[in-house]
């Protein structure tokens, strides 16, 4: 993956926006946060163990707070990203931001985390109407399939307060699904013959 690799030549520069800019992305990926609560986290929300981890949205939508689980690359991803943060002389208290802004010194603006998902996507050639929030909705409909269609699940991982909302990730899919099953439908077929 391009930011990856940016991220990693980054390191060994000691670039700190090609390494933030990489987190932030895989960050968004693994959990489908808002922007609003990625913006919002703090190094203590995080909770790393090496089955099963976690981040708590204090703040979500309407207020609501709730824990979205992950596992995988992005663990590790995280136990790096707060080693370099504390090599790198950034606190990782756990009431301190977890993605500090050069700039302020204080919380990324959701302005700086959209503008970090721009130039990744800029990188990457996507088309320029892409934005930060295409992660999350790239999450919830792979989330939705590896899930075995639990709707109830990822409804509460992405925070939706009715089922409905979720359900719109649903029939997105629909039409993947029925293509996928035209094609399985017509492979069948074709082996029933011989």
């Amino acid at each position: 993956m391009l930011s990856r690799r940016r991220s990693e030549q980054a390191f060994l520069k000691g670039c700190k926006v090609a390494i933030r800019d990489y987190f932030v992305i895989h960050l968004a990926l693994a959990t489908g946060l808002r922007v609003m609560e990625i913006v919002a986290l703090n190094c203590g929300d995080l909770s790393l163990s090496n089955s099963i981890s976690s981040v708590l949205v204090r703040n979500g939508k309407g207020g609501k707070s709730r824990r979205v689980y992950f596992k995988g690359t992005f663990i590790k991803h995280c136990e790096e990203f707060l080693d370099w943060k504390r090599g790198s002389g950034e606190s990782i208290e756990p009431d301190q931001p977890l993605l500090l802004s050069s700039n302020s010194g204080t919380y990324m603006s959701r302005r700086a985390i959209q503008n970090c998902f721009k130039r990744c996507a800029r990188i990457a050639c996507l088309p320029l109407h892409y934005s930060i929030h295409c992660l999350r909705h790239t999450y919830a409909c792979f989330l939705l399939e590896a899930s075995g269609w639990n709707m109830r699940f990822v409804q509460k991982q992405l925070g939706h307060s009715r089922i409905t909302t979720t359900q719109v990730y649903a029939d997105v899919m629909g039409p993947e699904v029925t293509k996928a099953l035209n094609g399985f439908n017509n492979i069948i077929q074709i082996k029933s013959i011989n």
